[in-house]
């Protein structure tokens, strides 16, 4: 670990895939992280293996849809002197459906876990990351720039969370720095289902021939997270492969 002074960093979603990755390499940069999650037992498990690596990080659960649930975390780390100073918000919701199908429930619970979860985020820890002069980086995808069948809610939540980032980042400045990241295909349980024709559509569509991983996406946030990126905020950073230079909206 490095011997600098920690800083506490909540991550959302933080249990599986781009978020866990980015639990373990905020740790390994120093972090002390808060793994927030719904699913509690995956949460644990990426937690004792930071602390088994020798990173400091605790396993909470938040439905970030849940107004309680954000009043209870912040009660909670501020009774632990571990109001964050790093907020990644990472948890999405996904149902892939024509917009004419998607019911009421389905569109509501994507933009709220995936948009005003973010909003959520900054009312609850905005005195905290404006003490300690903090950055958030919110994990938006290239689906807020283009268009694809059947991601008609996902896509305006996504969207949204780049115009919401970069509105942060005027709002909260010079304390608190706001970025987003727009992944690509990155190879996540999302992809477990998908079909060959599917995969290969995606490796095709990023001119480095492949799908990412979960620790390229984190790598990019870690950095944007850190005093290294403190000329940085309003920016929306592709992560893509370079999947954004070849698809055609």
């Amino acid at each position: 670990m490095s011997s600098r002074t920690s800083t506490t960093a909540l991550i959302t979603g933080a249990a599986h895939g781009i978020g866990a990755a980015t639990a373990r390499a905020l740790a390994q940069a120093g972090d002390d992280v808060v793994i927030a999650d719904i699913d509690l037992d995956a949460a644990r498990l990426v937690a004792d293996e930071i602390r088994a690596a020798g990173g400091a990080a605790t396993a909470h659960l938040l439905d970030v849809s849940s107004a309680e649930g954000w009043a209870a975390l912040e009660v909670e780390l501020r009774s632990a002197e571990r109001l964050p100073g790093k907020i990644v918000n990472n948890a999405f919701f996904h149902v892939l459906s024509p917009a004419h199908e998607l019911s009421e429930i389905d569109w509501a619970r994507q933009v709220d876990v995936t948009l005003n979860a973010v909003w959520r985020s900054m009312k609850t820890f905005h005195d905290a990351l404006t003490a300690q002069r903090g950055s958030m980086v919110n994990v938006a995808s290239v689906h807020a720039n283009f268009a694809w069948p059947g991601y008609s809610a996902y896509a305006a939540a996504k969207g949204g969370v780049v115009a919401l980032s970069r509105q942060l980042s005027l709002e909260y400045a010079p304390e608190v720095r706001v970025n987003a990241v727009l992944p690509g295909s990155i190879e996540t349980r999302i992809w477990d289902h998908a079909d060959e024709a599917g995969r290969a559509a995606a490796i095709a569509q990023a001119t480095l021939g492949r799908m990412g991983t979960p620790d390229e996406v984190a790598n990019v946030i870690c950095f944007l997270a850190s005093d290294a990126a403190s000329y940085v905020t309003g920016a929306a950073v592709p992560v893509d492969g370079g999947q954004s230079t070849t698809v055609a909206t």
